[in-house]
């Protein structure tokens, strides 16, 4: 199993009273050092991490880890998204017989605060990987992916420094969906960049860390 990759919180947090994240202080160097270049930020939805995994002839689904269960009643969602032979072929005039994962999140009643979102459970796309070519694919293919499968994927909200991105959380937004408020935003650099250990830069600035 290919878990999505670890998102660090993009300031460390104090050791002392409320654990409170430590304005301007990173929690990781390279993504100190790109602050003030343009980030791509995406709405960050409170559900659990999904992946779609086509293995290059058939459709499975998995958790954030091989010990996460998917709610019943959003498996049976995805299968009513990816399932079927329809999908499996659309899978096949997209990939072929290339491995690829379809990560998002499940989202809707019962899954966090996800009733305010919508009243069923559904699945919005936000980023797909390539096992066999180590590949994360851009932002145009990622759409072009979810038009194909008739899916959501998370809307971009802004794109700016960082510094903007917090300040931006720190407004406590609504989110495009429902009546739900933001949980925060996931940020990317415009250009995919790694650290020096081979790591993606990706960092997640959530609402609640600056909710004093």
């Amino acid at each position: 199993m290919i878990e999505y990759t670890k998102i660090s919180t993009i300031y460390n947090r104090s050791t002392e009273g409320r654990k409170k994240l430590i304005d301007g202080s990173f929690c990781d160097e390279t993504a100190e050092f790109l602050k003030n270049n343009q980030w791509v930020c995406t709405e960050k939805i409170d559900g659990t991490n999904i992946g779609v995994v086509w293995d290059g002839h058939r459709v499975t689904y998995q958790g954030r880890t091989e010990a996460a269960q998917i709610p019943t009643p959003l498996l049976n969602k995805l299968v009513e998204m990816f399932g079927g032979d329809a999908n499996e072929e659309l899978f096949e005039q997209k990939f072929g017989d290339m491995p690829v994962i379809l990560f998002g999140e499940g989202y809707g009643p019962k899954i966090q605060s996800g009733h305010h979102y919508r009243s069923d459970p559904s699945f919005i796309l936000f980023d797909v990987y390539l096992p066999n070519s180590n590949l994360w694919l851009k932002r145009d293919a990622i759409e072009d992916i979810a038009k194909t499968f008739g899916i959501d994927v998370v809307p971009i909200i802004m794109i700016g420094t960082l510094d903007e991105a917090v300040a931006y959380v720190k407004s406590k937004p609504k989110s495009t969906f429902g009546t739900a408020n933001m949980e925060g935003l996931v940020c990317k650099p415009l250009v995919d960049m790694l650290d020096r250990r081979g790591r993606r830069i990706i960092v997640k600035v959530k609402v609640k860390d600056f909710d004093i």
